[in-house]
């Protein structure tokens, strides 16, 4: 197959600037500007402007070069399918242009997509009127969520998240010697506790990642740029991240979020208890997910730490710190007296 070699080298060694204006040229895009990238880790992505279906003005857009072997064509494609059904119920997300009929575009062994460019502030998670309009916000998405499952895309399991990353951190020459046994331990009962407790009634389709660097909020509320990580799973995924400070704060910024969300979508209390299970989770494949990425140059520049005694060191007290949460009873909207 047509550039197989930059999918097994996983990289984006290859992805200079005239392949993907090339690329861009090849779907009728007439750049007019150079291509500035934006943040990003796991793909690449750049914003330009550029003439599209004969416009007399240059239209500002964004294209995403997804990275090799992570997700196939058909994950993708549901993606984006998802992003149009949300769209198509007047929902704030970001959706990808057709050319042609097609989202998702491929040259050179690569594949992509072009977006408008939107712009917005990050979401403030501290301000009430914000969040009050995420919880409108997310109860409208999982309505649509709701609707019917992902068939490509993955489920947030204790395989995907516990399992497997405790077998890559496992391999991982960057633990210092003296702390692996101490490490592996909090490791272990962690993975251990939050395995018992995460029985989640029912999965519907998320956004994955809901937190406010994925966020942002103009005038008329907030909006996702894009669903790179969308997947099946709890309805309590995407609100969890928002709750930070005590829990008396936590259970403030829950009662005033749930009571927006309702007004579209129901919501389980049941899944209250599976807030800390989930932290664990996202604490342990977050560390897997840099191990994992630790050969891209661009991981080695931006988390320098990574490869740190001292990061190590807090991340096994780290790990002590969430085996207490999750020994503590689960957070409840009724007061604590």
């Amino acid at each position: 197959m047509p550039g197989a070699e930059l999918t097994q080298r996983f990289d984006f060694s290859t992805l200079q600037p005239d392949l993907i204006l090339d690329a861009l040229y090849h779907y009728g895009l007439d750049v007019s500007t150079g291509l500035l990238a934006l943040s990003s880790y796991e793909n690449r992505v750049y914003q330009f402007s550029a003439y599209r279906d004969g416009a007399a003005q240059p239209e500002k857009l964004v294209v995403k070069f997804y990275r090799p072997e992570r997700w196939t064509a058909a994950q993708i494609e549901e993606e984006h399918q998802y992003a149009f059904a949300l769209v198509d119920a007047d929902i704030p997300v970001v959706a990808p242009l057709r050319f042609a009929g097609s989202s998702l575009l491929h040259y050179q062994g690569f594949l992509f997509a072009v977006f408008p460019s939107r712009g917005g502030r990050t979401l403030e998670i501290d301000n009430d009127e914000q969040l009050a309009m995420l919880g409108r916000f997310l109860g409208r998405m999982h309505q649509v969520g709701r609707q019917q499952p992902f068939r490509e895309r993955p489920t947030l399991t204790v395989e995907s998240h516990l399992i497997e990353s405790q077998q890559v951190l496992a391999n991982l020459s960057l633990i210092p010697t003296y702390l692996r046994p101490a490490f592996d331990s909090a490791l272990a009962q962690v993975i251990a506790e939050a395995s018992r407790q995460y029985r989640p009634a029912q999965l519907i389709r998320l956004h994955g990642d809901c937190h406010a660097g994925n966020l942002f909020y103009t005038g008329n509320g907030p909006f996702f740029v894009d669903l790179d990580d969308c997947r099946m799973g709890p309805a309590m995924q995407d609100i969890w991240m928002m709750l930070s400070g005590d829990r008396q704060q936590q259970r403030f910024t829950l009662e005033l979020m749930l009571e927006e969300y309702e007004q579209y979508c129901e919501f389980d209390p049941a899944e209250l208890k599976l807030i800390e299970p989930l932290r664990a989770m996202r604490m342990i494949h977050y560390m897997a997910w840099l191990a994992r990425r630790w050969e891209d140059q661009a991981f080695v520049m931006n988390f320098p730490w990574f490869g740190t005694d001292k990061y190590w060191e807090q991340q096994c007290l780290a790990l002590k710190e969430q085996l207490s949460l999750l020994q503590q009873p689960p957070l409840s909207l009724v007061p604590d007296y």
